[in-house]
């Protein structure tokens, strides 16, 4: 009889994970000169709270928060590096494009961190604002030849992690061209 009367119990309903990636698609012209250079991509690293697949929102100032059921396929600095070698294969510029460490020597090599992804609902609409500090260093005369902060920001279409993902692949595309350009002009005489 007790038997009989647990079947009607159910199981709590649990909300479903929702992954999201980072794929945006740089329209990325080709370099003018093609230089006899080998560039290495470092694997991006990440400021502490995004290092995490977790998607990272504002609400107030100084407040980090993450979205329970929304969530990054992987962490965003992991996702950004295939990116970031794609953009610069496309420019055509370099003789070839290797991610670091490798079996390859380099003559530059590229290193980037993510500053910040978040989505930030202070404002309406939602914004995510995403930071990315990049810099160019000569391997061989161990120097640094540039370096540049890429802060850019895109209203969300809608004020939910769904929004916000749309909108930082679009602010990607961005900083993406942007960084290609930024890695093309600051290699010129090397």
């Amino acid at each position: 009889m007790l038997l009989a009367g647990c079947t009607g119990l159910h199981a709590p309903q649990t909300e479903s994970t929702h992954l999201y990636v980072l794929d945006a698609q740089p329209a990325i012209k080709a370099g003018q000169e093609k230089r006899d250079l080998v560039l290495a991509v470092g694997a991006p690293r990440a400021r502490p709270g995004f290092n995490t697949p977790q998607m990272a929102y504002l609400r107030q100032p100084h407040a980090l928060d993450y979205f329970a059921v929304n969530r990054w396929a992987d962490t965003p600095s992991h996702m950004l590096e295939p990116l970031l070698v794609q953009a610069l294969e496309q420019t055509k510029s370099f003789r070839a494009i290797v991610r670091a460490p490798g079996p390859v020597s380099a003559d530059i090599r590229l290193d980037t961190e993510l500053i910040r992804l978040q989505q930030d609902f202070q404002t309406q609409p939602s914004r995510v604002q995403f930071t990315l500090r990049a810099q160019l260093i000569d391997v061989v005369g161990k120097r640094v030849i540039a370096v540049k902060l890429f802060d850019e920001s895109e209203a969300a279409a809608s004020d939910d992690a769904y929004g916000g993902v749309t909108a930082a692949n679009r602010v990607l595309q961005r900083v993406l061209g942007q960084l290609a350009d930024f890695c093309v002009n600051a290699s010129v005489g090397q």
